[in-house]
């Protein structure tokens, strides 16, 4: 029952990696997740402290990701139009066939709503929607270096586990 718990938790881990790149896929929770279930479930336990310091740091960095976005629109000169262009152009970006649609998405949004308040001043629009792709980047490094940590205390609880699976290879 462990074994299976575990690999239950390494997939929530890797879908957890993927949803810092695809918008729709709460990424930190669900790491998070993979860790209170190992918690739960297994012997190979985390703190009860540090499962309740990185709750809260997983809701401030989920609100986080979100207001980044809107907060480079805005910061480089966007209106409402063009954060509105973002959030569409993230969704429509997360099922477009393109490589890294979800990265293009949000800059083609800012891009377009930024156009309709700024016709006349193209170098503005092109900036505001680089506002919108590097908010877009600060909220991806913030999810992934969550996620990476998670999947470092992950391996770390449960190192112990599989050098006793694998002792007979080891010896």
């Amino acid at each position: 029952m462990t074994t299976l718990i575990i690999i239950i938790c390494a997939i929530l881990l890797f879908v957890g990696i993927l949803g810092c790149f695809v918008p729709v896929i709460p990424g930190p929770p669900l790491a998070y997740i993979a860790l209170l279930i190992l918690t739960a479930f297994t012997d190979y336990k985390c703190s009860d402290e540090f499962l309740w310091q990185w709750a809260g740091i997983v809701v401030l960095v989920t609100i986080a990701d979100y207001w980044l976005q809107i907060y480079g629109v805005k910061k480089f000169g966007g209106t409402k139009k063009a954060v509105n262009g973002t959030m569409i152009g993230l969704f429509v970006g997360i099922f477009a066939p393109i490589p890294l649609g979800f990265i293009v998405g949000p800059f083609v949004g800012a891009l377009i709503g930024a156009y309709l308040d700024e016709k006349n001043n193209i170098i503005r629009v092109i900036k505001i929607a680089f506002g919108a792709l590097i908010g877009f980047i600060g909220g991806l490094v913030l999810k992934l270096v969550v996620c990476l940590y998670f999947i470092r205390k992950f391996y770390l609880t449960i190192q112990v586990y599989f050098e006793s699976l694998f002792s007979f290879v080891l010896k």
